[in-house]
């Protein structure tokens, strides 16, 4: 029984870690957020809401200065102030910018946003129990090995989540007849707009996809849906 103790342990922390970043993530989001209104972006929202047969999409600006944008545990959708920001100064376009929106929209529906926050604990409560077996027979580097491990999953995992929301919003916002060209052109200013050195790292170890991947991916999808 001792011999699992370690892994019980890191089991019983990773729920709690899940549960208490739950509940940070909506209180820190109810605390510093207000409802987006802007004519412009609502004329594409209400296209993009009735592409998906619904009455309206809520989206909620984030009183943050960096430019990104956030699908919640909750299925709730934000974007940064610094972001929008950037549409105000006419830097993005409403296009653009809905162009985020559908991308929120598509972790959303594919389970990513709840799926990430459990993936977190989860990886967390991995990191624990793996480090602790490592430290027995490789003391001293047992711990880094684990946190290397651990940042690879974890990187992989969400650049895959990124491919697929990419897809998601490439179909909806063509549904809603904005189309891929916005999503394409907003790739390309990502890494001035948020002031990336991506070409730095290797792609393995990013988070989110190269621009240039990203794009050719979604050309592959224009092409199939052109042939279909």
């Amino acid at each position: 029984m001792l011999k699992f103790t370690p892994i019980l342990l890191a089991i019983l922390y990773g729920y709690a870690m899940y549960r208490f970043s739950a509940w940070r993530t909506a209180r820190e989001l109810d605390e510093r957020s207000t409802e987006l209104a802007d004519p412009r972006l609502k004329k594409l929202t209400d296209r993009m809401a009735a592409a998906l047969d619904l009455q309206r999409i809520r989206v909620n600006v984030y009183e943050i200065d960096p430019v990104n944008g956030l699908a919640a545990p909750d299925g709730r959708i934000f974007i940064t102030r610094g972001f929008f920001r950037k549409y105000q100064n006419g830097e993005v376009s409403a296009e653009e910018m809905a162009s985020v929106i559908a991308h929120e929209l598509g972790h959303v529906a594919l389970g990513h946003s709840r799926r990430r926050m459990i993936d977190f604990s989860g990886q967390n409560a991995l990191r624990t129990a793996l480090a602790m077996v490592l430290s027995r027979f490789l003391p001293g580097i047992g711990i880094w090995i684990a946190n290397g491990l651990m940042s690879l999953l974890a990187a992989r995992l969400s650049r895959s989540d990124e491919y697929e929301a990419d897809e998601y919003a490439a179909a909806l916002l063509t549904k809603a007849g904005i189309g891929v060209e916005p999503q394409k052109s907003l790739f390309r200013k990502l890494e001035a707009l948020t002031n990336s050195r991506s070409g730095a790292v290797p792609a393995w170890l990013m988070s989110h996809p190269k621009t240039e991947e990203r794009i050719a991916a979604l050309e592959k999808h224009q092409h199939r849906w052109r042939v279909d």
